[in-house]
């Protein structure tokens, strides 16, 4: 079965960096596009940062800048590397794999999440 774990929240100044992970594992991590969801309190969760299989990214534009993308084919792990952090980036951040990015609608399997905080 599909199982995705995510690593490296915290809690992080204003201005701070995080790196989080995501691996993955019980499906052909090469052949799916990965991306990173987060939720703050009260709000709809939402696409911060995808990958396509091909290694075309997408990034909401409060992160465009920020935010990178990457993955490892070798490994099955997808990274999100978080620049000059804002109190606005506070939120729970999911780990997601399904066949083709949607920023639009939600669908494919969730890791649990990890919690990114940032001070002010």
């Amino acid at each position: 079965q599909v199982q995705l774990v995510e690593s490296g929240g915290g809690l992080v100044q204003a201005g701070g960096s995080l790196r989080l992970s995501c691996a993955a594992s019980g499906f052909t991590f090469s052949i799916y596009a990965m991306g990173w969801y987060r939720q703050a309190p009260g709000k709809q969760r939402e696409l911060v940062a995808g990958i396509s299989s091909s290694g075309s990214t997408y990034y909401t534009e409060s992160v465009k800048g920020r935010f990178t993308i990457s993955r490892d084919n070798a490994k099955n792990t997808v990274y999100l590397k978080m620049n000059r952090l804002e109190p606005e980036d506070t939120a729970v951040y999911y780990c997601n794999a399904r066949i083709r990015l949607d920023p639009v609608n939600l669908g494919g399997s969730w890791g649990q999440g990890t919690q990114v905080t940032v001070s002010s």
